[in-house]
């Protein structure tokens, strides 16, 4: 699949139409699916709808932007008009939102063709899409092996080559995680830079929305398509939105790079250490200061983030009760045993985890000791990443302390399964933005994740290091080869 400006090139010098573009993809989706399992809905009437919108302006002579004709996936949390939006759950088995996200109205406004909506974990809720109540998703390299999550439907579709560029979002890793699986690009912007009307609400402090590409570049213009201030969100930043790809230079002489050290050691896999050891070597081969980085309370970031990400989930779906929307249990005698059964009918198993966890640590007496108390090492985190940034300008860590796992391998054991967020989850209770690009492959052929974070909305000096490395390496060059028989 080519990138974005050399679609875009093709599209402008009419040596393949959008409609052309788009029907190679769908094609393409029909061939994998069987294998990949990445939409939980195919939009094959809409997304050629689109395209031919896109060859009608071409053909009138009218300038088209850089992602107009790009096949798109959204993932299945974010609300789209018109088109069902389910979160991987029963309980919003055949919801059909009344109005837009505004990401994807922005996707709309820039005529990007959404060719599906992506599979996830339900509600967000799971580091491997095994915990969709429709089905689960493959790694496209192995498919065998989870894809990460909870945006694995939209890692696996960009990187089995079904659309160019798509849509996660990340409370605790949801983004980096799989892209990190699935060797490919994957963006944590800064908190509160992509606006989350229309996402599906998980953890209203963490959730943020952001792109995966196969490349520094796709990620980049997909980001600047989508961010930007939103009067309609609340914890939405009034600040100018630059274009991100001017950033995008080879070089990083004078850059300062630290390495969290508190992210080695112990439950690391040697392959990964490895591989991302010698990515460091690389970033000071390219003119980089590497500086060693003590962020001490890094390590309580699982501790902290499964007592305010479940807190913050019981009262987001507290408004799942059978009442305005979504799905009623039947035949129910008064209110109370309706509200029960729906939520007992139409949640899965990791959902209604979470919602107990959350439910019992904001009870009275309860309150102070764990939910208060993770809040303040939330506080102290961040000033642990405040201090590391008066030092250095990007840090890097591992994305996972392991690649992808055999599907199946850790559903009975949900504490080892939360442990795969190590790395990442800081970045999310920090509101910082990171990013994980394809540093190289362990012994069994599966990708490895570098993790990249950057300072309060210092996207560009992320998106800046990340491309340098990119460009000196060949590791997102490399492509799965799946086996369609």
């Amino acid at each position: 699949m080519a990138s974005i400006r050399e679609l875009h090139q093709q599209l402008i010098q009419k040596e393949r139409s959008a409609v052309e573009v788009t029907q190679e993809t769908l094609d393409l989706i029909q061939a994998v699916e069987p294998k990949l399992h990445s939409f939980l809905q195919v939009t094959a009437d809409y997304a050629l709808t689109q395209a031919q919108q896109v060859d009608a302006k071409i053909a009138a002579g009218e300038a088209i932007g850089l992602l107009a004709g790009i096949p798109i996936a959204i993932k299945d949390n974010i609300c789209t008009k018109g088109i069902r939006t389910t979160c991987a759950s029963r309980i919003l088995e055949n919801f059909v939102p009344p109005y837009e996200a505004t990401v994807t109205q922005k996707l709309l406004d820039a005529d990007t063709v959404m060719v599906g909506k992506t599979n996830l974990d339900e509600f967000a809720m799971g580091g491997s899409t095994e915990n969709s109540a429709f089905q689960r998703t493959a790694n496209p390299w192995d498919i065998s092996r989870v894809p990460g999550g909870s945006s694995g439907g939209s890692a696996a579709a960009v990187a089995g080559g079904e659309c160019v560029v798509s849509i996660g979002s990340d409370t605790g890793g949801s983004i980096r995680q799989p892209a990190s699986f699935c060797g490919i690009v994957g963006m944590k912007p800064t908190y509160g830079l992509v606006s989350r009307y229309g996402l599906v609400a998980f953890a209203s402090s963490l959730d943020q929305i952001g792109p995966f590409g196969r490349s520094v570049e796709d990620a980049a213009i997909l980001l600047g398509a989508i961010a930007g201030h939103d009067p309609k969100d609340s914890t939405s930043l009034k600040v100018d939105i630059p274009d991100y790809s001017q950033f995008l230079i080879p070089d990083l002489k004078g850059k300062k790079i630290g390495v969290i050290q508190e992210t080695f050691g112990e439950g690391l896999s040697p392959d990964v250490e490895k591989s991302v050891r010698a990515a460091i070597q690389q970033l000071k081969d390219l003119g980089a200061e590497i500086i060693d980085i003590s962020c001490p309370r890094f390590r309580y970031g699982i501790a902290a983030y499964y007592i305010i990400a479940p807190s913050e989930a019981s009262a987001n779906l507290a408004r799942y009760d059978g009442v305005k929307y979504g799905a009623r249990a039947e035949n129910a005698d008064n209110l109370m045993e309706m509200y029960t059964r729906t939520r007992a009918e139409g949640f899965g198993a990791e959902v209604k985890r979470r919602i107990m966890i959350g439910t019992y640590t904001l009870s009275a007496g309860y309150y102070d000791a764990y939910y208060l108390k993770a809040q303040k090492v939330r506080t102290l985190m961040k000033q642990d990443f405040e201090e590391a940034f008066q030092k250095v300008d990007i840090l890097v860590t591992p994305t996972a302390p392991s690649t992808a796992f055999k599907a199946g391998d850790k559903s009975a054991d949900p504490l080892s399964m939360y442990l795969i967020d190590l790395m990442t989850i800081p970045v999310n209770l920090a509101g910082l933005p990171g990013i994980s690009i394809p540093c190289g492959f362990d012994a069994n052929g599966l990708p490895i994740g570098l993790q990249l974070i950057g300072n309060v909305l210092r996207e560009d000096q992320v998106f800046q290091a990340a491309y340098a490395y990119e460009q000196s390496t060949t590791w997102h060059q490399k492509t799965p080869e799946i086996n369609l028989k």
